[in-house]
């Protein structure tokens, strides 16, 4: 193992005291995964959980031999507290700084530095795994030598969904690879955005077939020619006719919790206008099976958010995307893991 190691941590908690967790990775300066875990805690603090992840964090890395280590958080309270810049004052979090005190003394040296949410997504996944599971989860290290999945992807728009699956696999946190992009729009953002990440990307118009079968074709032709085990459309605006060798291995997410504003021309913006022009105080995103109908088959992951009073569907939707960051990722994980049963239009997910 090498001497010197970087740590992500994050903790938190839905109640504040509430259900908590915490989550960190463990990188060589290489940028290999060596150790991702997510810990249920019980009902704790955010402060609480943001300690314990710091301090699991520093015991794994020791008991790798590490001798230096690096240690990103987005607490700014309790970066400051370690370098010396903030007393703790409450009593329930001072046998942790304790703690993590003491195990920092036991490395040669260490740093401890804020990075902000956006930075720090890995982390912040395993923590939501590990809150809704109810349990610890184990993320996937770089040395997993299992084959990885490969994926087709369906874009319309700027690719952005595309971007965060990438991510995930660049993090080690999804074992998968992306063989094709198809876009349906030429100008497409994402086009050339999946160009610059170095995939092969086709652009396969509707306009430019004469009925829908046979633009239907062209898309399974490129999906088999690129050996495909599963579709996923992000952003993808276009009806085409699912063949029966892919029933149930296309994926869509849609930026609301369906069967609610789903249907031709709810997208996007759309969505999100609809959803408070209605009133409601929950969105969210949904991770679907694609039947040959807008937005219908069965439902694999939602996760929810609040809408607010205050949006707008900018702001709406900005906070949609961070749940479809996370729900995305992990519905493909079912998958890949052979977890999600089908039956009676509904899916149950296997232990």
């Amino acid at each position: 193992m090498p001497e010197k190691m970087i740590a992500y941590t994050d903790g938190g908690s839905r109640g504040n005291p509430g259900p908590a967790a915490a989550g960190f990775v463990l990188t060589g300066a290489d940028g290999r995964r060596f150790a991702k875990r997510g810990l249920f805690l019980g009902d704790a603090t955010n402060n609480a959980a943001e300690y314990t992840a710091v301090i699991r964090a520093i015991e794994t890395a020791l008991e790798m031999d590490a001798e230096e280590l690096k240690i990103f958080s987005d607490s700014e309270l309790l970066v400051r507290q370690l370098n010396g810049e903030y007393r703790v004052k409450s009593e329930n979090i001072k046998p942790l700084y304790e703690q993590t005190v003491g195990l920092l003394g036991r490395l040669r040296r260490w740093q401890v530095r804020h990075v902000v949410r956006e930075k720090n997504v890995e982390a912040d996944r395993l923590v939501n795994r590990a809150l809704d599971k109810k349990g610890d989860v184990e993320g996937q290290s770089s040395s997993a030598n299992s084959q990885p999945i490969r994926l087709g992807a369906l874009i319309s728009g700027s690719g952005t969904t595309l971007m965060n699956i990438l991510e995930c696999i660049k993090n080690g946190e999804l074992n998968a690879s992306v063989p094709v992009v198809i876009s349906s729009r030429s100008s497409a953002a994402g086009v050339e955005r999946a160009k610059k990440a170095g995939l092969e990307v086709k652009v396969i118009r509707r306009k430019d077939f004469g009925n829908v079968d046979e633009f239907s074709r062209c898309i399974e032709e490129a999906l088999v020619e690129a050996e495909v085990d599963l579709v996923v459309q992000g952003g993808w605006l276009c009806l085409w006719k699912i063949p029966e060798r892919y029933e149930n291995r296309v994926m869509n997410i849609h930026p609301a919790l369906l069967p609610s504003f789903g249907g031709q021309g709810m997208w996007g913006h759309h969505v999100h206008s609809a959803v408070l022009d209605a009133g409601c105080k929950v969105s969210g995103c949904t991770v679907h099976f694609c039947t040959n109908e807008y937005d219908k088959g069965p439902i694999i992951v939602q996760r929810a958010c609040e809408a607010k009073d205050t949006d707008s569907p900018d702001t709406l939707a900005a906070r949609v995307f961070e749940q479809e960051c996370i729900a995305y990722p992990d519905a493909i994980r079912l998958f890949a893991e052979g977890r999600l049963l089908v039956k009676n239009g509904r899916i149950k997910v296997k232990e």
